[in-house]
């Protein structure tokens, strides 16, 4: 996902994030630094540096700040940036259980029904293509059960 285009919004005092699929709210108080009324923003910027994924923009004074595709994610408490988390904690487990499993690399794969490729995607932190039932299946042939807790959030 990447951003197409900043808009500033002064009488929201706000940055409008659009992206491929739709558009997103960041305030100017989440930003750093805080442009205020009497230290404006005077231009933003997407960074192609940061695969489109962040953004700049400059005060009045001069000051410069940076804000990246995830923090907007998280004020607006996307819910991919959860699946990613959950997925993240998932994909740790699995590791530290294969480590320690005695079950041989062919049989997991045997059982799993897939190609040794597929195994070291599944394992590796960084795919965000894997889906949590890939990420589930390789638990379960583990011996694992995973259990999974809601409850309200901490204020």
């Amino acid at each position: 996902m990447k951003i197409q285009r900043i808009v500033t919004n002064e009488r929201k005092r706000l940055f409008e994030v659009h992206l491929d699929d739709r558009t997103l709210s960041f305030p100017y108080v989440r930003a750093d630094p805080r442009p205020v009324r009497h230290d404006r923003v005077t231009s933003v910027t997407v960074y192609a540096q940061l695969a489109h994924r962040g953004f700049g923009n400059v005060l009045a004074s001069g000051r410069r700040g940076l804000v990246h595709l995830d923090q907007v994610f998280a004020y607006n408490e996307d819910p991919r940036l959860l699946r990613d988390g959950i997925l993240y904690k998932l994909t740790l487990e699995a590791q530290r259980r294969v480590a320690t499993s005695d079950l041989a690399r062919r049989e997991l794969l045997r059982r799993l029904g897939t190609s040794p490729a597929q195994l070291y995607r599944i394992l590796d932190p960084a795919n965000g293509r894997k889906t949590v039932d890939q990420v589930l299946s390789l638990l379960h042939v583990l011996d694992c059960e995973v259990e999974v807790i809601v409850r309200d959030k901490s204020v």
